[in-house]
C-alpha cells in the first residue's frame, strides 16, 4: 500500500493531469507525456548551460532560440569580477609590501643597543606591564655619550626610580633583588633585609636603622643585579646619588660597585678561589699562596714584611685546569674569575675631616708588596688636589688598586642633601689586552685612570698580565657599616640614615655585551650545577658546599 500519492498520468491534452493511485513513469517522452520545449523564465535555475539549450533547440527545429553572443553582459560581468579579484590579491601580497618598504618610517631604537635592548629588527621590545631595559623616564639627551676614550657609548640600561613604592624582594623586579643576609665576608655590623630598600620621591632609598634583627643591632639594604642583568667588555656605569650622614662623622659605608657574575655577593663559597682573580695565564699565579708547589718561593711571595704575600687558595678555574675537570667554560683553557670594580666606597678622612671615597679595582694574583706600576703610561690622576692614591694597597686576600677623592660636603643628607654624579668607564678587548682602561668619575669629572700597564707582568712574583675585567659584571648598591673599612663613631652617628640614588645608567660601545651568560664567558650552567653554593649564604668555603677544587696541570697529574 503506497498510500494516497498524487501522481501524473499520460494525457492527450497539452499538459499533465493527476489521478489517485499509481506512479509517474520515469520517461515522460516515451509514455505519451506532454512536455513543452519552449524556454521558460525559470529554466536558468535548472540548467544554465546555454550550449545545452542550443543542442535541445537543434533537436526541435520548430523552436528558434537566438545564439547567445560571446561578449554578453554575463560574460563581461564574470570576467570583470575575476579580474578585479586577481588585481586585489596582487596589490595585497605584492604591491603593499613594496610600497610599505619604500615609504615606511624606520623604527626607533629609543637609544637602546645590543642584546636585550633591541631585537633583530632594531626595535625596542615594549611589553605591557614589563619594564624595558631603558627606563621610559630617561631623557633623550642621555641616550648617548662620548666616552673618555673618544668612542660613542650608547645607553643600554637605565632605572630612574621615579615610581614610588617599588619593592625588591626576590621576584619583584626583573633586574634587581634586595638580599636577605648578613654580609659576613667583610665583618659588617648590619643585616641586609629587603624591607630596607624601596623608592620614594623619585629616588631609590636604602635605609639603615638601629634595631635588633637576626642577632645584629642594625638593619640596612643591599641591591644586586646578580644573574639578572650583567655587562661585558665595555661599560660606563653612572649613578647620581646623595650620601648618608655628614662628612665629619665616620662609620657609614655606602658603596656602588660591579662584580663578576660567577661570584654571588655575600655567598662566600662562590667567591673562594675566584675573587678577585682576573687572570688568563697558566703559571705560578694560579697556585695556592702564589708559591711554587713546594711552597719555597719566589721570595716576594713567601715574605712580604715578614708575612706571606697571599692566603688565596689558588685560582679555582685557571688556564691550567686539567681536561675533564669542573670548569665554567667555554673550555678548561680559559682562566675565569670574579673581578671587582668600585664606583665608590664612601668614608671620612678624619685628619681633616672631610668626606672622601675610594674608587678602586680589586685584582689577583698580586704584585710584589701589592705595588702596581706607577708610571705615566700606567696611571693618571686628573686633579691631585682632590685625588690621591690610597696608602692601603691590599692584603693577603686582595690587591686593592685605589685612589681617594674628596667629596663635596653638600652631597650628604645631613648637610645640604645635594646629588652628584659618580661612575666609571672601562673597556677591555681579549684580542688586544694592553689597549683597555678604567676611568673613574667623581662629581661628574674624571678623577683617575688605570691602564693595563699598571697591572702587567711582575718579575718578582713570576706572574703575568692581570686583565681589565672580561667577565660579565653585575651591579651592586649597598649601605653597610664595618670596622674593617673605617672606625665607627657610634656616639655621633644618627639613625635612621639613608642612601639616595636618583638614577642608574649603563652605557656601552658597539662591541659591548649585555647578559649574564655570554657564550665566550658562560655562567648559567656552572651556577646551575653548583646550586648549593649559590643559594646558601651561610657556607663559607667551596669544600663546605660539597665541591672540590679542579686539578691544576702545574701540580696535578692530568690524564
Amino acid at each position: 500500500d503506497f498510500g494516497n500519492v498524487l501522481v501524473a498520468t499520460p494525457s492527450s491534452g497539452p499538459g499533465l493531469r493527476t489521478s489517485g493511485i499509481g506512479a509517474l513513469g520515469p520517461d515522460l517522452y516515451g509514455r505519451g507525456g506532454s512536455v513543452t520545449w519552449e524556454r521558460e523564465e525559470d529554466d536558468y535555475l535548472h540548467n544554465p548551460d546555454h550550449l545545452g539549450d542550443r543542442k535541445v533547440n537543434a533537436a526541435k527545429p520548430k523552436q528558434n532560440t537566438p545564439r547567445t553572443p560571446f561578449f554578453s553582459r554575463r560574460c563581461v560581468t564574470n570576467v570583470g569580477c575575476l579580474s578585479l579579484l586577481l588585481l586585489c590579491l596582487i596589490a595585497l601580497f605584492l604591491g603593499y609590501p613594496v610600497i610599505y618598504h619604500y615609504t615606511r618610517t624606520p623604527w626607533s631604537t629609543n637609544g637602546a643597543y645590543n642584546l636585550g635592548g633591541i631585537n633583530a629588527t632594531g626595535q625596542v621590545p615594549l611589553l605591557a606591564n614589563f619594564p624595558s631595559l631603558i627606563d621610559a623616564d630617561t631623557p633623550n639627551s642621555a641616550y648617548t655619550r662620548t666616552g673618555f676614550d673618544g668612542e660613542t657609548y650608547n645607553l643600554v640600561f637605565s632605572d630612574e626610580f621615579n615610581k614610588d613604592g617599588r619593592t625588591f624582594y626576590p621576584g619583584d623586579d626583573p633586574y634587581w633583588t634586595a638580599v636577605d643576609l648578613h654580609y659576613w665576608p667583610t665583618g659588617n655590623l648590619e643585616w641586609y633585609d629587603p624591607s630596607a630598600v624601596t623608592t620614594t620621591d623619585g629616588s631609590l632609598v636604602v635605609t639603615m636603622t638601629q634595631e635588633p634583627i637576626n642577632d645584629l643591632l642594625f638593619k640596612s639594604g643591599m641591591l644586586q643585579s646578580w644573574n639578572q642583568i650583567c655587562f661585558q667588555y665595555s661599560v660606563y656605569y653612572e649613578v647620581r646619588l646623595s650620601l648618608p650622614g655628614t662628612p665629619a662623622v665616620s662609620g657609614f659605608w655606602p658603596s656602588v660597585w660591579m662584580m663578576g657574575n660567577l661570584g654571588r655577593p655575600g655567598y662566600g663559597a662562590t667567591t673562594e678561589g675566584l675573587w678577585p682573580y682576573t687572570y688568563d695565564s697558566c703559571d705560578i699565579g694560579t697556585l695556592k699562596n702564589q708559591t711554587n708547589p713546594s711552597g719555597t718561593g719566589p721570595p716576594a711571595a713567601t715574605n712580604t714584611d715578614g708575612f706571606p704575600l697571599s692566603f688565596l687558595p689558588g685560582q679555582r678555574m685557571s688556564a691550567c685546569t686539567c681536561k675533564g675537570e669542573d670548569h665554567a667554560g667555554p673550555d678548561v683553557s680559559y682562566g675565569r674569575g670574579v673581578p671587582e670594580i668600585d664606583v665608590l666606597e664612601a668614608g671620612t678622612d678624619l685628619s681633616v675631616p672631610v668626606g672622601q671615597m675610594s674608587q678602586s679595582a680589586q685584582v689577583a694574583p698580586f704584585d710584589a708588596e701589592y705595588q702596581i706600576v706607577n708610571s705615566s703610561n700606567a696611571v693618571v690622576l686628573y686633579n691631585t688636589t682632590k685625588t690621591k692614591f690610597n696608602s692601603y694597597k691590599g692584603g693577603q686576600y686582595q690587591q686593592a688598586i685605589s685612589a681617594f677623592t674628596n667629596v663635596d660636603s653638600s652631597v650628604y643628607q645631613l648637610t645640604s642633601g645635594a646629588f652628584a654624579v659618580y661612575g666609571f668607564e672601562y673597556y677591555t678587548n681579549p684580542k688586544a689586552r694592553t689597549s683597555g682602561h678604567i676611568t673613574w668619575v667623581s662629581e661628574g669629572e674624571k678623577s683617575w685612570t688605570l691602564y693595563p700597564a699598571a697591572i702587567g707582568p711582575n718579575a718578582e712574583t713570576n706572574i703575568s698580565q692581570r686583565l681589565i675585567p672580561e667577565e660579565p659584571m653585575a651591579m651592586v648598591i649597598n649601605f653597610g657599616m664595618s670596622t674593617s673599612f673605617q672606625s665607627v663613631n657610634f656616639n655621633q652617628l644618627t639613625w635612621p640614615a639613608q642612601l639616595l640614588v636618583d638614577y642608574v645608567r649603563v652605557y656601552q660601545r658597539s662591541d659591548g655585551q649585555v647578559g649574564c651568560d655570554p657564550p665566550d664567558r658562560p655562567t648559567a650552567d656552572y651556577i646551575s650545577r653548583h646550586k648549593n653554593a649559590y643559594t646558601d649564604a651561610n657556607l663559607t668555603s667551596w669544600a663546605q658546599a660539597g665541591y672540590s677544587m679542579p686539578k691544576n696541570s702545574l701540580i696535578d697529574n692530568c690524564t
